[in-house]
């Protein structure tokens, strides 16, 4: 079974860094493609950035955020920089298996991230 570990997030001022980091197990690290998500309160959860043989982000976070995988530690990380107030979530770590309604999906437990003003 599919096992997601992020890191803890943290409070941070506008304009600041963070990293996070998911550390994956229980299967074929490199089989799955990789994503980080996040909800704010009263909101849905909104994909942030995914990696698999490329990187996709959402229109939000282009250009502040970049998304990495490590194979060999089995990790993926989300470096989040010139952070928002509105970037202030709980972010998840998603892996998937395949593709199309046969995939596979694992999530991570979330860690909260808050950005203050």
């Amino acid at each position: 079974q599919v096992q997601l570990v992020e890191s803890v997030g943290g409070l941070v001022q506008a304009g600041g860094s963070l990293r996070l980091s998911c550390a994956f197990s229980g299967r074929t690290f490199s089989n799955y493609a990789m994503g980080w998500f996040r909800q704010a309160p009263g909101q849905e959860r909104e994909r942030v950035a995914t990696i698999s043989w490329s990187t996709s982000y959402a229109d939000s976070v282009k250009g502040r955020f970049t998304i990495s995988r490590d194979n060999a530690k089995n990790t993926v990380y989300l470096q989040m920089n010139s952070l928002k107030p509105e970037d202030t979530a709980v972010y998840y770590c998603k892996a998937r298996l395949g593709v199309g309604v046969s995939a596979l999906h694992y999530w991570g437990q979330g860690t909260q991230v808050t950005v203050s003003s």
